[in-house]
């Protein structure tokens, strides 16, 4: 068994010393690129591709029919945006749209579109380069930044038609998991996960559709279990990353959050250029998949959440899936992913700051801490976690051999409160690291309500199953609670 959580500022020195005196056989070498697993065909079914109206893809169909304008759809974005931004503290900046709107419904009345996303208010969190907008990382501790051009990710949202309604809050520089200046839309007095908070707060008010995200160790998939809506963390390097703040440069993915699996599908097919590929795995089925859970991934979880994953594993059942228990992990496997997983983060971002000029002083104490500690580290303890995240990456490649997915809860609690948060800087994200780590895929999907408070459990697929995993989260999707509306 794990031994219980060090306190925030001393976890730090115990991943270090634990990765430090982790045996390693002598003579490995740390891949520079772990090697990708063999794609797999997705499972489709035919019929309709479902999902709950309100979403993109209703939206679009809405804007097609000409039962609503583009118009409409920002006023109303922008109205909830004047309406409860300030209070849970979700966007840094918001841009001035009407008059785009406005033309692309002339475009629209001509007849064109520009893209499968023509008119949807879509939010970029704000480590993310817009053009003509500020880029901060929510944070003062660096010159402001209004950036020349898009990031190649961003001007692939505006050539297909995007509103870009604005820059969503962040953990100061995407350093963290509670985004700790925001406040959960569903319960005020908690945070609302992190580090893309802003983003989570943004699509589960409707305050845009969709938002552009960032996922190092956890920071789409905890924020969408912790608020109640859909993220995903594709396979490292699967979506165009340049023109943002490194947090750190071989684990950082940029990807949606949305509030179904059909609109991820839609935004990765944007994000990646890649036509109509995602979209295409869908309708998904898990019939006659092997489903696999672990204990490794059950320590410290709270009676709620786990009764969501019960009635998911039964969900999934119900779908068609084989559901098994999966003995190939150990909970040390997943506390040394997130030991290794932390360090090399958190180094790789004491680098860019340091080139960067970053003032630590005008940093949050928590952030300025972990860059501290971090610019403090050897390269040798660097180097060795790079060996390490080697021999995991084979040790988690091997739990897939005889399933087809691994499943557990996305995190092991619930929002906590504001003034509690620091104590759950782990808990909070410990069964999303490791696959950040070696760069597998994984999605959270909503699992339904613990107490008035939105649970996640999440799927993960070998890396380049992409297209695979959307499938059987699609199917599974359509066996889980649907997302509840937020009352306003």
């Amino acid at each position: 068994m794990t031994a219980p959580v060090p306190a925030a500022d001393q976890l730090f020195s115990v991943a270090l010393e634990s990765v430090q005196t982790y045996p390693l056989e002598k003579g490995r070498r740390p891949a520079f690129a772990l090697p990708p697993a063999a794609p797999r065909r997705p499972r489709v079914t035919g019929g309709a591709v479902s999902g709950p109206d309100g979403d993109i893809w209703s939206t679009l169909a809405s804007l097609r029919a000409g039962r609503l304008s583009v118009r409409d759809l920002i006023r109303g974005c922008l109205e909830r945006i004047e309406a409860h931004s300030d209070r849970l503290v979700a966007f840094e900046f918001v841009a001035n749209v009407q008059e785009y709107a406005l033309r692309l419904d002339n475009e629209t009345a001509s007849g064109t579109t520009r893209g499968p996303l023509h008119g949807i208010p879509i939010s970029v969190k704000d480590i993310i380069d817009v053009k003509g907008m500020p880029t901060t990382g929510s944070s003062r501790a660096l010159p402001p930044h209004v950036a020349g051009h898009d990031a190649t990710a961003v001007k692939h949202l505006r050539d297909a038609g995007a509103v870009l309604i604005g820059k969503t809050v962040t953990h100061e520089f995407a350093l963290g998991v509670t985004t700790p200046q925001s406040r959960n839309p569903w319960d005020e007095t908690r945070v609302p996960g992190g580090s893309s908070g802003g983003s989570a707060i943004a699509v589960a008010t409707r305050m845009s559709l969709g938002s552009l995200g960032s996922d190092t160790r956890a920071s789409i998939r905890v924020p969408a279990a912790l608020s109640g809506v859909v993220g995903f963390r594709p396979t490292t390097g699967l979506v165009p990353i340049d023109s943002w703040l490194t947090l750190s440069w071989s684990l950082d993915v940029l990807a949606p959050l949305a509030r179904s699996v059909r609109d991820i599908a839609l935004l990765i097919d944007v994000l990646t250029a890649s036509g109509s590929r995602f979209r295409d795995a869908l309708p998904g089925s898990i019939s006659g998949l092997k489903i696999g859970y672990s204990d490794a991934f059950g320590a410290g979880r709270e009676a709620g959440v786990d009764e969501r994953f019960e009635a998911s594993l039964e969900a999934a059942r119900k779908a068609g899936a084989e559901v098994v228990q999966c003995h190939a992990l150990t909970e040390e496997d997943v506390q040394l992913a997130n030991y290794a997983g932390m360090i090399i983060s958190r180094v790789e971002a004491a680098q860019f700051h340091s080139d960067a000029g970053t003032d630590l002083a005008m940093c949050t104490p928590e952030v300025r801490t972990q860059l501290s500690q971090a610019g403090e580290v050897a390269a040798v303890d660097y180097v060795r976690c790079l060996r390490i995240r080697e021999k995991l990456h084979e040790r988690f490649l091997g739990a897939f051999s005889g399933i087809d997915l691994l499943i557990m809860p996305t995190s092991g609690v619930v929002a906590p409160a504001v003034e509690e948060a620091a104590k759950y800087l782990l808990v909070l994200s410990e069964t999303c690291i490791p696959w950040s780590l070696v760069g597998f895929p994984a999605i959270s999907l909503f699992s339904g309500m613990s107490d008035g408070l939105p649970t996640g459990v999440q799927l993960v697929a070998p890396s380049s199953q992409d297209a695979f995993l959307l499938a059987a989260a699609h199917a599974l999707e359509r066996e889980l609670p649907p997302i509840p509306e937020w009352p306003e």
